[in-house]
């Protein structure tokens, strides 16, 4: 049993449910699908787990040195040495093999595609740029933001503009909730050589106003659905719905002010938790509006 739970661990169940929660919801957002079929979004789950998963466990696999540095991940299995390398790069490349032919042979070769092309820059471009320069927030947001491709081309068989739109939003995001997690977790990453602040000095106001600049950025694009057609505001539950979003973006810009202004390591974390909530109150308001 306690090998089952690391083997879990290994695939980051929270940061994996968060990705492929994206997933399931830009899947539902395809114009093509007009009917909720629970067997075929739980194996879009399963499937997105499981790349997620793989991509997850290779990380822990590449940074084990640097994660028995840090308190917060030095009881990550491999880093805490209960499962060893070669197990490591097993659990990956068994979960990341299957998990790409579950979404090829269950939707379409185009999501599978996208799915393996995400985990290897996340796992072999993104993970080992972290040591070498602030770059790689950019370069771990494009294969932060594919699962909604992802999931959008499981649903609608081509990569039409409402995917992009969701892809936009979730490549947005990311950057005021990454600088936000390295911002509290600044020593820590300092102490073992990660470069994930825009600037060299650390906290700054230059990557305070950047978090500004990312959530104004949001603003259209979480307006832009609909206007494309994507989603209605004609309806009752299309009115919530963009009142929603409105709302949820005062609220991430205000957050992003208030770290601004303070400059403060308890701003940075509500910044961080604010993010987590933002996501998928957006999400479930586009959604809103198509039901």
């Amino acid at each position: 049993m306690k090998k089952i739970k690391d083997y879990l661990m290994l695939m980051k169940p929270s940061l994996s449910i968060m990705v492929v929660f994206s997933s399931v919801i830009s899947y539902l957002l395809a114009p093509k699908v007009v009917e909720y079929n629970w067997t075929m979004i739980f194996l879009l789950f399963a499937g997105g787990m499981l790349v997620t998963g793989s991509a997850n466990a290779i990380n822990q696999v590449v940074e084990k040195d640097t994660d028995a540095q840090m308190k917060r991940t030095s009881t990550r299995p491999i880093a805490s040495g209960r499962v060893s390398v070669g197990e490591g790069w097993a659990f990956a490349i068994i979960t990341g093999i299957a998990g790409v032919l579950m979404l090829g042979y269950y939707f379409n070769w185009l999501s599978a595609g996208l799915a393996a092309f995400s985990l290897f820059l996340y796992a072999f471009i993104y993970t080992p740029l972290k040591k070498v320069n602030s770059i790689a927030v950019l370069m771990g947001a494009v294969p932060g933001a594919l699962p909604c491709l992802i999931g959008w081309a499981a649903g609608d068989d081509q990569l039409s503009a409402g995917g992009w739109i969701l892809f936009a939003f979730q490549f947005f995001w990311q950057f005021p909730h990454f600088w936000a997690i390295a911002w509290v977790a600044h020593r820590d990453y300092s102490a073992v050589g990660f470069k994930l602040l825009p600037a060299n000095e650390g906290p700054t106001k230059f990557t305070a106003i950047q978090t500004i600049a990312y959530s104004l950025l949001l603003v259209p694009v979480t307006v832009l659905p609909y206007f494309n057609g994507m989603c209605s505001y004609d309806t009752v539950a299309g009115m919530i719905s963009i009142g929603m979003i409105i709302v949820a973006n005062l609220f991430m810009i205000g957050r992003c002010v208030v770290l601004y202004r303070t400059m403060e390591v308890s701003a940075a974390r509500r910044v961080m938790f604010g993010s987590y909530m933002y996501l998928p109150v957006v999400m479930f308001a586009l959604l809103l509006s198509k039901m």
